[in-house]
């Protein structure tokens, strides 16, 4: 009876020291594969992460400034720089701020009444502005933050270069009809 059992005995060794030779393949075919996965989800994470302050930071400028009847430039540098603020602990080296005060005539088409940028170029005054559809309202004041982030890579491995991540809020101005710019 021994001898019945040790022939299949000793195959079963053999096959076992054969798996541990096939795990390592595998296991060497599927690492870069699972690498990557990790580390991309990682960039993925910290892009949305960055998506995310700059829609915030985008909210907190327009909201910042809805609360102002008469904007000075001194305000308005601190209204722009909050956005650093709002985007940390990222960096906000290359960020665009802009915000712009948004008139619509009677038929809802807009024009920029005045914008200030920090970092880019600020719309020409009696730009005109489309609007969403739900925003075209007749005779109303908006005003319109646009925060642009260049997303670069933290790890630089999985994605390289720059993408620029974009995002806009509206506001309606809370304490009067219209804000007024004072270039002070």
């Amino acid at each position: 009876m021994r001898r019945c059992l040790d022939r299949p005995l000793a195959q079963l060794s053999d096959f076992a020291r054969n798996c541990r030779g096939i795990a390592a393949v595998e296991f060497a075919i599927i690492l870069p594969f699972m690498l990557v996965l990790y580390l991309g989800s990682i960039e993925a994470g910290n892009g949305l992460a960055v998506q995310f302050k700059a829609a915030l930071a985008s909210r907190a400028v327009a909201d910042l400034a809805s609360q102002y009847t008469s904007i000075n430039n001194s305000t308005m540098t601190g209204i722009l720089n909050a956005a650093a603020t709002v985007v940390a602990p990222y960096s906000a080296t290359g960020m665009v701020v802009t915000i712009s005060e948004i008139t619509t005539n009677a038929s809802g088409q807009g024009t920029i009444t005045w914008s200030d940028s920090l970092g880019g170029t600020a719309h020409t005054v009696g730009q005109s502005v489309t609007l969403p559809t739900a925003l075209q309202i007749a005779n109303t004041s908006l005003i319109w933050s646009e925060v642009t982030y260049p997303y670069q890579s933290s790890l630089g491995m999985v994605m390289t270069g720059t993408i620029n991540i974009s995002q806009s809020s509206y506001f309606y101005p809370r304490l009067a009809t219209s804000i007024t710019r004072v270039n002070s």
